[in-house]
């Protein structure tokens, strides 16, 4: 019981400081740097490179929420069922959508807007409908990864108090 408590906590860690990792270290900073270098090419260069680290975490993510399925679901098979299984199982399963989601539909939407724009929307005028759509999906994509850092969060903090 004790090594599938270690691997859901371990993959849930992962999954919780990759998003925060991603969110506050490796996106300001890909953009600061390679604008800084060429403020038109930098952008579209950040753009590509971070759209790269986010649809390989995608992966990390899906195999995460994976792992806490199981290893909550095997928790509960051997005994004794964890405290709120119910609602962490379904927690972990939305989360787990939300991922899903994120990875399969917005990014790709997101990457077809880039690769018809020769990847810089922001060069778009502000009322061109790709640019109204790019700058809406990036900011679903914001909204689903904060999501799933908070319910990742309440699983961490659920996880901290039980004995």
């Amino acid at each position: 019981m004790l090594a599938l408590r270690y691997v859901y906590v371990l993959a849930l860690a992962v999954w919780l400081g990759g998003m925060i990792v991603l969110g506050a270290v490796v996106a300001p900073t890909t953009f600061r740097v390679l604008q800084a270098s060429d403020p038109v090419a930098g952008r579209l260069l950040a753009g590509e490179v971070f759209g790269a680290f986010l649809t390989q975490f995608h992966y990390v993510a899906y195999g995460a929420g994976a792992l806490l399925l199981l290893t909550l679901a095997a928790m509960a098979v051997l005994g004794p069922r964890p405290r709120g299984f119910a609602l962490r199982l379904g927690l972990v399963a939305v989360m787990l959508l939300v991922a899903l989601y994120s990875g399969l539909v917005v990014l790709r939407e997101i990457d077809s807007i880039q690769l018809s724009v020769n990847g810089l929307p922001s060069s778009l005028s502000a009322d061109d409908p790709r640019r109204v759509r790019f700058d809406r999906l990036h900011e679903l994509s914001t909204q689903l990864m904060m999501l799933n850092i908070a319910g990742a969060l309440v699983l961490l903090y659920w996880e901290a108090r039980d004995p």
